[in-house]
């Protein structure tokens, strides 16, 4: 018998569209002879729908959401969990699905799900907090500062104060929850960096300030597994957009704004130097199923940065956490169906503690 797998996309966040793509590629590659994928969308609004068409975009400029005929309107997102449901697939980028919102959901639904549970999720996802997490566990990051909209709306010159004493221009200026490289501006003088903070507090109330890297090479790491998780081979994203860096344009919008280099050009013992931190960052977060890893390589000494990691990262047909996963030998489809297994053997493990001492 197929097991039923429902796939959540959509969302509430600024990544909405980022992932109908994504798991319009899952819905390809999902391997039908094993399973029966149910697509469950949440809109913009935060309606869900179940019984969606399944999404065929291509790219996060094709996505235009438009209720599909005959669909049932679910109001309580219990409904669309249940129902003979055996696993679920979320895909939802960012806040509200990438967060240990919809993680949470689950839990209480005890079905099994793909991916970090609810604290791995919510430490990914805030990124002035992942980054306290790798500090203390001794992994490399670049100097920064979190930064509260209440403290840029009072005070900021003593902002901008803090940023001219602690770090070096240019700067990028992130939210600290969300992805997809949205709201993220990079800044080279105050007068960019009033502008670049204007537009990470439009997506979240909490934003980080870090250094940039010296001629900073791009460089991510895919991770797969539960309690012994494996590392792929490291890539390396090129970037050719106007913007300098791995913006959400060069990302999604400009098909020539970025090219992967899948396996990274990079000597032997920085590969494995890439594979064994994303592994410390992945158990330092208490992670599960998955994950992509992303470092700066520094230009001038080959110094390796722990950026963040991504708890969902992208399954687009560009993204490249499946991509590194094929040029290690594991295929799209069979990287959905491990993801899947994973997800069952962690919830039956789960199943197995005890709730009460009677």
């Amino acid at each position: 018998m197929k097991l039923r797998v429902g796939v959540i996309y959509g969302g509430r966040s600024g990544e909405h569209e980022v992932s109908v793509v994504s798991a319009a590629s899952i819905f390809k590659h999902l391997d039908r002879s094993r399973f029966q994928p149910v697509p469950i969308r949440i809109d913009k609004d935060g309606r869900w729908v179940l019984g969606a068409k399944e999404p065929t975009a291509i790219s996060a400029g094709d996505v235009a959401e438009a209720g599909p005929v005959g669909a049932l309107q679910v109001t309580e997102p219990t409904a669309a969990i249940g129902g003979g449901i055996d696993v679920i697939f979320p895909v939802l980028h960012g806040p509200y699905g990438e967060d240990g919102t919809v993680q949470g959901l689950l839990e209480l639904a005890n079905v099994p799900y793909v991916g970090a549970g609810v604290l791995g999720s919510a430490l990914g996802m805030d990124k002035a907090v992942s980054k306290t997490v790798f500090a203390a566990h001794g992994l490399p990051i670049v100097p920064y500062i979190t930064v509260i909209a209440r403290e840029w709306e009072k005070t900021p010159r003593d902002v901008t104060a803090r940023v001219m004493s602690s770090l070096r221009y240019p700067v990028f200026v992130k939210p600290a929850n969300l992805g997809s490289s949205v709201g993220i501006s990079r800044a080279s003088s105050d007068g960019d960096l009033a502008t670049a903070i204007r537009e990470a507090f439009d997506y979240d109330r909490k934003i980080v300030i870090e250094s940039g890297v010296p001629n900073a090479r791009e460089i991510e790491c895919a991770v797969l597994g539960n309690d012994e998780p494996e590392a792929s081979l490291p890539g390396e994203i090129v970037v050719t957009h106007p913007d300098g860096f791995y913006s959400y344009e060069a990302k999604y919008l400009d098909p020539s704004g970025a090219t992967p280099r899948i396996p990274a050009d990079l000597p032997q013992e920085i590969i494995d130097r890439v594979r064994r931190l994303s592994i410390d960052a992945f158990k330092a977060l208490d992670l599960s199923g998955m994950a992509r890893v992303d470092f700066f390589l520094d230009g001038r000494d080959a110094t390796l940065y722990l950026n963040e990691v991504n708890t969902i990262p992208g399954f687009t047909a560009i993204s490249m956490y499946p991509k590194m996963w094929e040029a290690t030998g594991v295929s799209y489809s069979e990287l959905l169906s491990r993801l899947i297994t994973l997800a069952i053997e962690r919830h039956e493990q789960k199943q197995r503690l005890r709730t009460s001492r009677t």
